[in-house]
């Protein structure tokens, strides 16, 4: 009834999109993963170019000592964008999960200029290396 080239494009094209759920999947979440302090500082690495967790010292980016739990835009003496801060973001590690991902869709109008991590395993990692510093 069909020719074999429709029913092999119909069959190709439903496999295709059978498939593409497991593209679009959510990264897990935040609570399902454990952070690893040790490969978080090595993940960590990527960040210290505009970043260090020394409290009161600033560089490119403000300083991340004591981020976990902090309002956003309130590190004294580093000029912030509008929108972090009139955010109303507080860092919990949960937001910092989302954010860590993709800040400038997170934050529109962010200064932060990183692209972000991907690898979920990556930023549980990087989050608890961080919540060392408090």
């Amino acid at each position: 009834m069909f020719p074999a080239k429709a029913i092999t494009l119909v069959t190709t094209v439903g496999a295709l999109l059978s498939g593409a759920s497991a593209w679009a999947q959510a990264a897990p979440p935040f609570r399902s993963l454990k952070g690893n302090p040790a490969a978080g500082e090595k993940v960590f690495a990527q960040c210290r170019a505009c970043h260090v967790t020394d409290k009161g010292v600033n560089r490119v980016g403000p300083s991340l000592h004591g981020i976990v739990g902090r309002k956003a835009g309130t590190v004294p003496g580093y000029n912030y964008s509008t929108a972090n801060k009139n955010s109303g973001v507080t860092w919990t590690p949960e937001v910092l999960y989302v954010y860590l991902e993709n800040p400038r869709k997170f934050m529109p109008g962010t200064k932060m200029a990183f692209a972000g991590l991907r690898n979920p395993q990556q930023r549980a990692d990087v989050i608890a290396y961080l919540q060392q510093f408090r």
